[in-house]
């Protein structure tokens, strides 16, 4: 799972750097912009997941013991 979802945030940089780049060119600054947020929010919606997942198994583990 790990390399797995750093290969997915890696795409997901990429693809939302190349669509910003383009509508920069295009003179769309400001939908560029909006365009970084909203991937900006995809991953850390997925690195929010992640944290909760961790802090959910820890709490097991402590619980066993």
């Amino acid at each position: 799972m790990g390399v797995e979802i750093i290969l997915k945030i890696a795409t997901i940089g990429i693809l939302i750097a190349v669509v910003a780049q383009v509508l920069k060119q295009a003179g769309k600054e400001e939908i560029a912009t909006l365009t970084t947020l909203a991937g900006l929010v995809v991953v850390l919606t997925m690195v929010v997941d992640m944290i909760s997942e961790l802090f959910s198994t820890v709490g097991n583990l402590f619980y066993l013991y």
